[in-house]
C-alpha cells in the first residue's frame, strides 16, 4: 500500500519541483491551501502570487459580476482571469521550462453571519507539461465541521490533495480520487462533483471520474444532463417537481420507458397548471448492492447514462439502499413535490417487515422516511404470469394493520395505482433481455426501444457479442 503523504509534505515536494509555478487565488475561508505552501518552506519556487479579493465591490472589479459569488461561474472566471494574467506576464521569461498553475476557491463558510449550507467550488488550472495547452479539475464540495476554523482546515486540506493529484497523479483515476481524501473523512466534508478536462486526461471518459466518487463513498450521488455533462444536484433540482423511477436499466426496456411516461402523466394531473412546467422526470440507479459486493464497473454505468441519454433523459446514479433514504436525499435539493413511480414488487418489499429487521425504527420508520410531506408514490402494476392476472397494491397479502395503512395513504393523496398502462410490455424483464444480449439470442430488439437496440449492437454493450 502507497504511503499517505501529509499535506505539508505535499505542499513541499510540490515546492521542490521547479518546474511548477503558479497563482493562489481564495476567497470565502481564508487562505488556507496557500498557507500550506507557505509553511511547508520553498514557497519562493512554486507561488507567483496569492491573493484573496472578500469585497464584492473589488472582486466583482477583478472577475466581473456574477449572479452568485460561491458558484461554478464565479469560479470559472476567476482560474481564466488569473491564467491570463500569470501567463501574460510570465511566459517570455520562463514558459519554456514551466508548468503553470492557477489554484482557486470560492466558499461559504460559518461565520459569524452564515451558519446554514456550508459549500465550496474549488478548481485548478494547470499545464501537465511546459506549452501544453491548460488542463482543468473542478470539484464542489459540501462541508460538515461545525466550527469555521475545522472547515478552513478541511478547505486547506482538500485544496493541497487537488494540487498534488492534478500534477503526479492524473494519468491514474483511481489513485486521483482516493487521494482527494487523503487526511479527510466524509464526516468533515464530501465531495459531490468533480469535472476534469484537457490533454492531461485526455482519452479517458471525464464521467469516470465522477462515477469513481460515489464507488469510494466519497458522495452519495452524481447526476448527469442530458449530453452526459456533471451537474451540481442541488443546482439541479431546485425548485424542481422531481419525479424518480429507479431501476438498473441495464438496459433500458419498453417496461422501464412506459412507468417513465405512465408516472409523468399521473404526476402531471395531480399538479397544479403553473407547476407542471417545472417538472423533472429522473431515472435514478442505484450502486449500493453492486458495492455491496464488490461488483462496480464504472464502464457498465456509463453504457446505462448514455442509453438514458439517448432517450432524453437527465441521470442520477446514487449508493442509497432504500426509497426512504433517497426521498430524504431529495427533499434537501428541493422544497417542491416529490414522487415515486415503483413497480409492484417494490411494494411488496416495501411493506415487507422482514426488510426492516435490522432497523431500531423499523418498518413505520422506513414508510415515514418515503412518505414525507412534500412526497407520494405512484404504483406500476405488475404480473401474475400464472394467474394472467394484473397486480395492482390490492392484490398485495398483507397483515390487516399494513392493509390499513395503504388505504390511509391512499385517501390521503399520498399513494395511488396507475391505471393507464402498457399491459403488453408487462412481460419484460431486464435481466432476462441482459442474458438475451450476452447470448445474442433472437428477439430482445423487440423488448428495448430501436435507438437503445441500434446503441447496444453499434457499441457492444453489456457484453452483447459483436464478433460473432
Amino acid at each position: 500500500m502507497d504511503r499517505v503523504l501529509d499535506p505539508s509534505q505535499k505542499a513541499f515536494e510540490i515546492n521542490l519541483d521547479s518546474s511548477i509555478y503558479g497563482t493562489f487565488a481564495e476567497i470565502g475561508a481564508g487562505q488556507e491551501v496557500a498557507r500550506y505552501f507557505f509553511r511547508a518552506g520553498g514557497a519562493a519556487g512554486t507561488i507567483a502570487k496569492s491573493m484573496s479579493a472578500y469585497d464584492m465591490t473589488v472582486s466583482d472589479d477583478i472577475y466581473g459580476k456574477s449572479g452568485r459569488y460561491v458558484s461554478r461561474e464565479r469560479l470559472h472566471r476567476m482560474l481564466e482571469k488569473e491564467m491570463e494574467q500569470l501567463t501574460e506576464r510570465l511566459s517570455k521569461t520562463r514558459g519554456s521550462d514551466t508548468r503553470f498553475f492557477v489554484f482557486a476557491d470560492t466558499v461559504a463558510a460559518k461565520s459569524y453571519n452564515y451558519h446554514s449550507y456550508c459549500h465550496g467550488w474549488s478548481g485548478l488550472r494547470f499545464q501537465h507539461s511546459p506549452t501544453s495547452e491548460c488542463s482543468e479539475v473542478v470539484v464542489h464540495v459540501r462541508m460538515r465541521d461545525q466550527s469555521n476554523l475545522q472547515q478552513q482546515e478541511a478547505l486547506g486540506i482538500l485544496g493541497t490533495n487537488l494540487v498534488y493529484a492534478s500534477f503526479y497523479l492524473a494519468d491514474d483515476r483511481e489513485k486521483f480520487i482516493c487521494s482527494l481524501m487523503d487526511n479527510l473523512s466524509t464526516d468533515r466534508i464530501e465531495i459531490d462533483l468533480i469535472e476534469v478536462r484537457g490533454p492531461a486526461f485526455d482519452d479517458r471518459d471525464p464521467r469516470l471520474w465522477s462515477l469513481e466518487l460515489v464507488k469510494r463513498s466519497f458522495c452519495d450521488s452524481i447526476m448527469f444532463d442530458n449530453n452526459g455533462s456533471v451537474l451540481q444536484a442541488r443546482d439541479a433540482l431546485y425548485k424542481k417537481n422531481v419525479l424518480v423511477c429507479r431501476g438498473s436499466y441495464r438496459p433500458p426496456t419498453l417496461v422501464n420507458i412506459d412507468m417513465l411516461e405512465t408516472g409523468s402523466k399521473e404526476f402531471k394531473r395531480v399538479l397544479k397548471d403553473d407547476e407542471i412546467g417545472d417538472v423533472l422526470i429522473l431515472p435514478e440507479i442505484s450502486m449500493n448492492k453492486l458495492k455491496e459486493r464488490g461488483e462496480v464497473i464504472p464502464e457498465d454505468f456509463l453504457a446505462r447514462i448514455d442509453l438514458l441519454n439517448t432517450l432524453g433523459h437527465k441521470v442520477l446514479i446514487t449508493s442509497y439502499n432504500t426509497f426512504g433514504q433517497l426521498n430524504s436525499y431529495l427533499a434537501t435539493c428541493t422544497q417542491l413535490k416529490i414522487a415515486f413511480v415503483m413497480g409492484y414488487f417494490n411494494l411488496e418489499e416495501l411493506f415487507d417487515k422482514k426488510s426492516y429487521a435490522d432497523r431500531f425504527n423499523g418498518l413505520l420508520g422506513g414508510i415515514s422516511d418515503l412518505f414525507s410531506n412534500q412526497s407520494r408514490v405512484f404504483l406500476y402494476p405488475g404480473y401474475d404470469e400464472k394467474e394472467k392476472a394484473v397486480l395492482t397494491s390490492k392484490s398485495l397479502k398483507l397483515d390487516k394493520e399494513l392493509r390499513i395503512l395503504i388505504d390511509y395513504l391512499e385517501t390521503s393523496g399520498k399513494f395511488s395505482d396507475i391505471k393507464e398502462f402498457d399491459q403488453s410490455v408487462f412481460s419484460i424483464w431486464s435481466r432476462v433481455v441482459l442474458r438475451m444480449i450476452q447470448t445474442n439470442q433472437e428477439g430482445w430488439e423487440k423488448m428495448v426501444p430501436q435507438i437503445v437496440a441500434k446503441k447496444v449492437k453499434d457499441q457492444c454493450l453489456f457484453d452483447f457479442p459483436c464478433d460473432l
